[in-house]
């Protein structure tokens, strides 16, 4: 695909049609399907600017080499553990479509805008701009219905599988609590434990990098928004309309429902 804005306005028409449907259709059009990061990410603040909603936070990882690992979360799909959460059923798993995929992860809530500055930002920078450390649940979802046939540049330009974000409670003393490895017990729909081991070693390296890579791009994390930064435990399916309690070791747990 060619990198114009009519094509990159037609994706993100694709996608929005999409989600504002809550059904997982087809693969965009070969005329408008990305090829790169940069016109994946073009066709991403398209798709937030055709929604014409506040981007309330941002999943993101370390990347391999050659890739990128980022993706803003809409306010509306960011909600309160505790209550019923809204979703669309996994489109990916057609023997069981009343299950949907979870991550738990560690997030951070920024206190203050970090925009864009020489020299770049480090780590001790990053840390004195953190207001809470929360426990969450990312859910996973995707535009596609065979997402296994999508390009790496078309996830990304869909999002990263992100649905929404389930937020759980503030981590008292979260900032030098062990956040590298966190003993996982699920109860209720699904009954497991799981030793989980933060995919970059600590969540706090993949927000350095989110907060660098933004502000390289011109861009900010601002004040308010809530960065998720990998699953401790991969992905999890979860069954709907049946009551899951998440403990993460010591830190705390979070409880949900995940209904349709």
């Amino acid at each position: 695909m060619t990198n114009t804005p009519e094509h990159v306005d037609s994706a993100a028409r694709h996608l929005v049609a999409a989600r504002r449907a809550g059904v997982a259709g087809p693969l965009l059009p070969d005329d408008c399907r990305p090829d790169d990061i940069e016109t994946a990410l073009a066709i991403q603040r398209r798709v937030a600017e055709l929604l014409d909603e506040p981007i309330g936070g941002w999943k993101c990882s370390v990347p391999p080499p050659e890739r990128v690992v980022v993706a803003p979360i809409f306010a509306s799909t960011i909600r309160a553990s505790g209550a019923p959460f809204p979703v669309v059923a996994d489109a990916t798993n057609a023997a069981n479509a009343a299950i949907v995929r979870i991550e738990p992860e560690i997030a951070f809530v920024l206190d203050r805008d970090l925009p864009p500055r020489d020299p770049p930002y480090g780590e001790d920078d990053v840390r004195g701009a953190i207001r809470e450390v929360r426990l969450v649940l990312e859910v996973l979802g995707c535009r596609y219905a065979d997402p296994s046939r999508a390009t790496v540049p078309e996830l990304l330009a869909d999002g990263q599988f992100n649905q929404g974000l389930c937020v759980g409670p503030v981590v008292r003393d979260g900032l030098s609590a062990t956040l590298d490895t966190i003993a996982l017990a699920f109860e209720g729909g699904v009954n497991r434990s799981i030793d989980g081991h933060h995919p970059d070693g600590h969540p706090l390296k993949p927000l350095l990098w989110l907060v660098n890579f933004l502000a390289s791009r011109g861009e900010s994390v601002r004040a308010g928004q809530i960065v998720t930064t990998g699953s401790y435990a991969g992905a999890i399916d979860v069954p709907l309309r049946q009551r899951l309690t998440v403990r993460f070791g010591e830190l705390g747990s979070l409880a949900v429902e995940l209904v349709t």
